[in-house]
């Protein structure tokens, strides 16, 4: 079990046609750092123990679609990050490079696009 677990550590992987330009798109809007780059992948880390996202050059990489649409790249997965104020982090966003979808669902969320295509969801509890 140990052998299973020493070493461990967890991440996201993210493609994209330009992996280092989109991972330094979420170093800025996360406030993370750059924990490695190498052609083709680079890892964006919280901390030295993670979380992590990797982000991993994908050729042909077609963005996915919101919301989703019949015969359309559909969403696998998407990003969910926790604000104080929903306004201002969307204005934060847009000015690193993200754009507002139009299609919103929520009135507390705003789904954006990181400049690769893919959602990504800002949260605020009002609570």
């Amino acid at each position: 079990m140990r052998s299973r677990t020493s070493g461990m550590w967890w991440g996201t992987t993210i493609e994209a046609p330009d992996p280092s330009a989109l991972a330094r798109f979420y170093a800025e809007l996360l406030g993370w750092h750059i924990g490695h780059e190498e052609p083709g992948t680079v890892i964006l880390a919280s901390s030295p123990q993670g979380p992590f996202f990797v982000f991993q050059q994908a050729d042909g990489y077609r963005p996915p679609v919101w919301p989703p649409a019949e015969g359309e790249q559909r969403p696998m997965m998407h990003l969910d990050f926790q604000v104080g104020d929903l306004p201002e982090a969307v204005a934060e966003a847009v000015a690193l490079g993200a754009t507002v979808a139009e299609f919103q669902p929520q009135e507390n969320v705003r789904v954006l696009f990181d400049p690769a295509g893919h959602p990504f969801c800002l949260c605020f509890d009002p609570a």
